[in-house]
């Protein structure tokens, strides 16, 4: 086999890169290692160009069981299935960083694949940046690389800076902040991040940390490639011929930048110029895929223009001026246990929140993430109808996950903890009318939601969606795209949070990278909107309701010993499930330090912890009770103390003197007060005349003979 190997020390590891031939016939691959992580990364070019009319790119981020050293999968099937969501949004970041780095002429199917070989302490979705860069750039696929690719988080306690966090040191609660990001030259052109109400200045400093470190990977490749790399095949070019150029500059030039600047929202009026001028092209004989390219290019640049030169926006608005908002807590159905509407312009957004006890939490077992429960969900869904198309209804795509995700990371950081909100927490916002971030829209209908539903959150979320237009050393900030600006504008930066800081950024762009002092503005601008949003909703809901819907479960929280646990249980589950059937609750989840959930409607769960709080009472001594006389025999009386527990009273513990037979003394049935005078191995002993020392006396009792 040949091999030849490069590495780079980073953050104290060694990130060894093996070029093998293990893969020769692929165009380009990389066997990448960062500590016990490794990942195979390849790239192909198709040979023969596709009949589609866009740039033909897909990425997948496969996770091999065997990566993990156990046997995965469900009991029934033991082989890889779908993608988990992990890899899906690992793929995209993958995708959101090399994308735009391609000539989009490119009509070649082109495939990076990122094989998860071994996992250790290090997330491999950086390495899958790394080594995609790496493939691509040796490879003879023409591509604008290398990138280079980080993390960074802080920790919380310790405020110290980490570069390439593991997951142990990524654990819930751990870190403040972790930004993902990539770039190339000084620029960043991918950004996720995920981070508790953090300020724009701490993370703005990230962001020139990372900058820094991308240049060093950035450098360390381009070395590889001078010694391994092909020769770059060529790109395509597109020529347009002077009798196309020539009727849009004649006949449609005007009538499209009229159009654009029209102050409509949306893009349905710009296609009808478009349809226009395709219908004169064929009538011409001319080549269309040429010209629909052409016209889209036409509205790219008349964009820029308007923006740069006039400060112009297809709507009208000023550059940093928020759509008209909307927002309603509730009010669609009592079923619900809350509910949500947000409008920001043309999205529209309803969100939907279902409580759930402990149990109904999601297991998460991954090879990155093995038998983790997930007490907050957040699902997003896209139907056709939102853009005014028709279309498969149901199920979910990449672009679902990614939104859903983001947005569930945008409100995690305010989410009540299980000790003080025990319930599974189930979001799903539909978008019922898209034009422009829904992904932002549906953090705003869900925080909207979740107040309506009771839920204990610190403080409101919001979120925004700005962009920018760059031509050489003009740059416009544009605050809240839509339509048009979405499309054909040069980023996409989303920016969730709270009155107190950052909680989520997700940025992806369609230029080689954005300078930091542009992200630096569009932070701040993105910080003034969020503000101005979280008006709007607070206006509507100040904050949760005091009370959770009566439809949702009631959970009562008890704690016991640990060593309880069994008791509870009983053999075989016959005392659990007694209570279950006893009592009508839903459901009762035991942890193992002794925390026990019970979720039931109408009563039952507090009826069911009754149940349970007198099995696992621990009685001490010197407790005083009301207990009931069960059995009399010659050494004493027994008693009962509740439903579970008894306890005896020796004949010497019911008067100060001697006494030979419990005869006419107690009788079974008979309540009586006792103090609780020993507990040893499991049994309780009582005592009368420690309370009542005349108890003997006061029913004849005075001497041992009587």
């Amino acid at each position: 086999m040949k091999s030849q190997s490069f590495s780079l020390v980073l953050a104290g590891k060694t990130l060894v890169a093996e070029f093998t031939n293990l893969t020769e016939q692929a165009n380009g691959s990389v066997l990448l290692k960062y500590g016990e992580t490794a990942i195979l990364v390849t790239a192909v070019m198709s040979d023969r160009e596709s009949n589609m009319n866009y740039f033909p790119l897909s990425v997948e981020f496969e996770e091999k069981f065997y990566a993990a050293g156990q046997i995965l999968g469900s009991r029934f099937m033991r082989r890889e299935g779908r993608p988990s969501d992990e890899a899906i949004l690992s793929a995209r970041i993958v995708d959101r960083t090399i994308r735009p780095l391609f000539n989009h002429h490119m009509r070649k199917d082109i495939q990076v694949v990122v094989s998860v070989l071994a996992m250790g302490e290090d997330d491999p979705d950086v390495l899958g940046v790394i080594g995609a860069s790496l493939a691509l750039s040796v490879s003879d696929i023409p591509w604008r690389g290398p990138v280079g690719a980080v993390r960074i988080g802080r920790n919380k306690k310790t405020q110290e800076v980490v570069i390439n966090p593991t997951y142990l040191e990524r654990a819930e609660n751990l870190l403040d902040f972790e930004v993902l990001s990539c770039g190339k030259e000084g620029t960043i052109n991918m950004i996720e991040t995920a981070s508790h109400e953090v300020s724009e200045s701490d993370i703005a400093d990230v962001f020139e940390t990372s900058i820094a470190l991308h240049k060093k990977l950035e450098n360390w490749q381009k070395e590889i490639v001078v010694s391994i790399g092909k020769e770059k095949q060529p790109e395509p070019t597109k020529e347009i011929s002077l009798e196309i150029s020539s009727l849009f500059e004649n006949n449609f030039k005007e009538k499209l930048s009229k159009a654009i600047f029209s102050s409509k929202a949306g893009k349905s009026h710009i296609y009808e110029v478009k349809d226009e001028f395709l219908q004169e092209i064929k009538a011409l004989d001319l080549d269309e895929k040429v010209s629909s390219d052409f016209f889209e290019n036409m509205v790219d640049l008349e964009l820029h223009r308007g923006a740069l030169e006039e400060s112009k926006r297809a709507d009208g608005r000023a550059m940093d001026e928020v759509r008209e908002l909307y927002a309603k807590a509730g009010g669609v159905s009592p079923v619900l246990h809350g509910s949500g509407i947000f409008y920001r312009g043309g999205t529209h957004i309803f969100s939907a929140l279902t409580l759930g006890g402990p149990d109904a939490a999601q297991m998460i077992d991954t090879i990155e993430s093995q038998d983790y429960k997930k007490r907050f969900i957040h699902h997003y869904n896209f139907p056709p109808f939102s853009v005014g198309e028709t279309g498969r209804v149901g199920g979910f795509n990449r672009r679902m996950i990614g939104h859903g995700a983001l947005a569930e990371k945008a409100i995690l950081p305010v989410i009540p903890s299980q000790e003080d909100f025990p319930y599974t927490i189930r979001l799903v916002s539909e978008t019922l009318s898209s034009n422009g971030s829904s992904s932002m829209g549906s953090v705003c209908g869900s925080i909207l939601a979740l107040m309506d539903g009771g839920v204990p959150i610190t403080r409101p979320v919001a979120g925004i969606a700005s962009g920018v237009m760059i031509s050489g050393n003009q740059y416009a900030v544009l605050t809240d795209i839509q339509g048009p600006e979405d499309e054909f504008g040069d980023m996409d930066f989303k920016v969730a949070g709270t009155t107190e800081g950052v909680t989520a950024i997700q940025m992806d762009v369609k230029v080689d990278g954005v300078p930091l002092h542009i992200l630096v503005e569009a932070l701040e601008k993105a910080r003034l909107a969020r503000l101005h949003i979280l008006k709007t909703m607070t206006a509507e809901i100040a904050e949760p309701r005091k009370e959770i819907s009566p439809r949702a479960p009631q959970i009562v929280t008890l704690k016991i010993l640990p060593d309880q646990i069994g008791l509870v249980i009983g053999g075989g589950g016959k005392t659990i499930n007694g209570i279950k059937d006893s009592t009508g609750v839903e459901e009762i989840t035991i942890e193992e330090d002794g925390t026990i959930f019970i979720s039931g409607k109408n009563g039952t769960a507090e009826l069911a912890a009754d149940k349970i709080r007198a099995l696992t009472k621990v009685y001490v001594v010197g407790e005083k009770l009301e207990v009931t006389i069960v059995k009399i025999a010659t050494f004493g009386a027994f008693a009962k103390l509740d439903a579970y527990n008894e306890g005896l009273i020796h004949i010497s513990e019911i008067a100060p003197f001697r006494i030979e037979s419990l005869e006419g003394l107690l009788k079974e049935g008979e309540v009586v007060t006792v103090v609780v005078s020993k507990v040893e191995d499991g049994k309780i002993g009582l005592s009368i005349k420690q309370i009542d020392p005349d108890f003997a006396k006061k029913r004849g009792f005075e001497t041992p003979n009587k």
